[in-house]
Formats: C-alpha cells, sequence, structure tokens
C-alpha cells in the first residue's frame, strides 16, 4: 500500500512538472495565466513570477492585468527580491489606485525597503529610504489594516538611526585623547544627537558621556580657556544630576564634579 502511495505522489509531481514545463513553452498566454495562478495560491513563488514575466507585456490593459500585476509583485516580495518588489508593488499601486489590493501591495512595497535596510554600524542610507516609504503609506492610508505592522517598522527603524548617531557621537569620545578638537567634537555630536533624538532611549547614556568629554575637557584645558570649560562641563553635571539622580553612573559623573570644583579653585586662587 506503501509503496502505491509514492508511486501515486511520484507520478503526480512529474505530472505537475510536465505541465509547468509545457506552460513555458506554449504560446498561448491564457495558459500560463491559469497555471501562473494556480502556482501563486500554492505559494510556489519561483514557478509562477515566470510565468507571469512571460505574459506581462501581453496584458497591459486587458482586464486581468491588475491581478496579474499584484501576483507579479507579490511573488518577487516572497521570493526576498526586495528591490525588484519594491519596484512592482509601488508600480501596481500607481497604475491601480482603486484596487481592493492597493493597500496591501503599497504595505508590501515599503516594507520591501525595510528589509534592505542593513544593520546600524553599516551607512544607513537604505533605512532613511524606507522610513520616508513606510511614512508615505502611514500618511495615505491612516485606516489602514496593515497600520500597526507599519508603525511597529518604524518605530524599529527609528531605534536603528538612534542607536547609530548615538555610537558616532560615543567614538568621539572614545578616541579624544587630550586634543581640544576631539572633545569639542564629541561634545557637539552628543548636543546634536540629543537635540535630534529628544525622546530617545540612549538619552541618559548620552548626557553622562557629553559631560564625560566636558569634564575631561575641562580638566585638560590651558589656563585661558580653562574656567569658562570647566563651567560649561559643571553645567551639564548639574543637568545631568537634576535628571536622573539615580543613575548608574552617578557616582563617576559625582567624583568628576569634585575634581572640577577642585580645579575650579585651583584656578581662581592662582588668579
Amino acid at each position: 500500500m506503501k509503496k502505491l502511495f509514492y508511486l501515486l505522489a511520484i507520478l503526480l509531481v512529474f505530472s505537475s512538472c510536465s505541465e509547468y514545463q509545457k506552460a513555458l513553452k506554449s504560446e498561448d498566454i491564457a495558459t500560463k495565466f491559469k497555471l501562473g495562478t494556480e502556482l501563486f495560491e500554492a505559494g510556489k513563488w519561483s514557478k509562477a513570477n515566470k510565468l507571469f514575466a512571460q505574459i506581462v507585456p501581453n496584458y497591459r490593459g486587458k482586464p486581468q492585468a491588475e491581478k496579474l500585476m499584484y501576483m507579479y509583485g507579490r511573488t518577487f516580495y516572497e521570493m526576498k527580491d526586495y528591490i525588484t518588489a519594491g519596484y512592482q508593488l509601488n508600480r501596481f499601486e500607481n497604475g491601480y489606485p482603486t484596487s481592493e489590493k492597493v493597500q496591501e501591495a503599497s504595505f508590501l512595497g515599503a516594507k520591501s525597503y525595510y528589509h534592505l535596510s542593513p544593520v546600524y554600524s553599516k551607512e544607513q542610507h537604505e533605512t532613511i529610504e524606507a522610513l520616508e516609504k513606510l511614512q508615505l503609506f502611514v500618511n495615505k492610508y491612516p485606516d489602514s489594516e496593515f497600520l500597526p505592522q507599519a508603525n511597529a517598522l518604524i518605530k524599529e527603524l527609528d531605534y536603528k538611526l538612534e542607536k547609530k548617531a548615538f555610537e558616532i557621537a560615543k567614538q568621539y569620545n572614545s578616541i579624544a585623547y587630550f586634543e581640544s578638537s576631539d572633545y569639542l567634537a564629541a561634545i557637539k555630536a552628543f548636543d546634536n544627537f540629543l537635540a535630534d533624538f529628544p525622546g530617545t532611549s540612549f538619552r541618559e547614556q548620552a548626557m553622562f558621556y557629553r559631560l564625560d568629554s566636558a569634564y575631561k575637557l575641562g580638566i585638560n584645558s590651558i589656563k585661558s580657556k580653562q574656567e569658562a570649560r570647566l563651567n560649561t562641563a559643571m553645567n551639564y553635571y548639574n543637568t545631568f544630576k537634576k535628571f536622573y539622580p539615580n543613575s548608574e553612573f552617578i557616582s563617576e559623573a559625582n567624583k568628576m564634579n569634585e575634581e572640577m570644583m577642585t580645579a575650579f579653585q585651583q584656578y581662581n586662587t592662582k588668579s
């Protein structure tokens, strides 16, 4: 009985393959459309895509074109060819703005760009583009069933940009070595970061490392610039302590402040 079952299964596979190969070689576009649709519905994305690619030009302007172009674009997405998927699904959205599939196509098109976004440590051009596409979708379809997913993706991409900017600023702090220009660059980077991402989850760390950079700059400055720089650093300390009195960094911040006050007093005594 098992042998009969396997034999039937093998025959079915060969029959299916034979039908597919015949359709590929056939000049009958209706046959390709019908089998391509069946393969699409069965999740056979690559095979469906090959059939659709052969007949897309023949269906332009015809009633079936809307369904065909949706399926064609979707197969690229399911095949993880996100560059082509983004293009084809955007093309579908523009070509069929009243289609019942337009919101899904628009969302998957935008999500295609999300899939192209690299890890935070790399250049983030694709991330910015994905955010623009997703935000455009949200603005265009505020009542869409895909809105929660779109917002979640936007939040994830925003975090990636935040982390990228924070790590760049932190690197300035890490590589600075008794050079005022290095510390000034670090302070400026953290100032920009805090301005660009006011609600960031890295705010506490950014404010601490900004203080750290300003402290090192003030302590190691030449006498003519030390007073102003120590004042700036102590202001950063007061701001940090005000917002994060129970921070894991508060002990280290307090030590910095004590050193700065001592240096400030010594400066005034010598003056």
